[in-house]
């Protein structure tokens, strides 16, 4: 995660916002299937495995994988929102509802015991209504 690494901490200390894109990693972590992509080829068997395991630990705390991706970036305080590219009005919706979709705090460290994000990344924070 370079990005994650040098650029968004950077941003952060000179007080620069950044508007995060590319959070489905080109389809990966939409619809992680055999033939997804990433970074517009396709993905490796090693990343779609990663990718439906991120999916099967989101399922278990009734969380698409899709808000998930949509919502971790705003973890990081030099996010000021993200980006998505739509084909249809039907994945401007979906993406309204993913980005509100309650996440609880514990699927965000499970991720983490997992080893399926880095143990020092910033985490979304809990937002009112997802209760504790």
């Amino acid at each position: 995660m370079p990005k994650l690494d040098s650029l968004l901490p950077q941003a952060a200390q000179r007080g620069v916002s950044v508007l995060v894109g590319g959070v489905f990693n080109s389809g990966l972590l939409a619809d992680p299937r055999p033939g997804a992509t990433f970074d517009y080829a396709p993905a490796s068997q090693r990343l779609l495995d990663q990718a439906l395991s991120l999916k099967a630990t989101c399922e278990a705390f009734d969380v698409p994988l899709r808000a998930a991706a949509l919502q971790f970036p705003l973890g990081h305080p030099a996010a000021a929102g993200v980006l998505l590219w739509a084909r249809h009005a039907a994945e401007v919706v979906d993406a309204a509802v993913m980005i509100d979709h309650p996440i609880p705090r514990d699927m965000w460290l499970t991720l983490l015991s997992q080893g399926l994000l880095p143990w020092d990344v910033p985490l979304p924070a809990r937002r009112p209504h997802e209760g504790p």
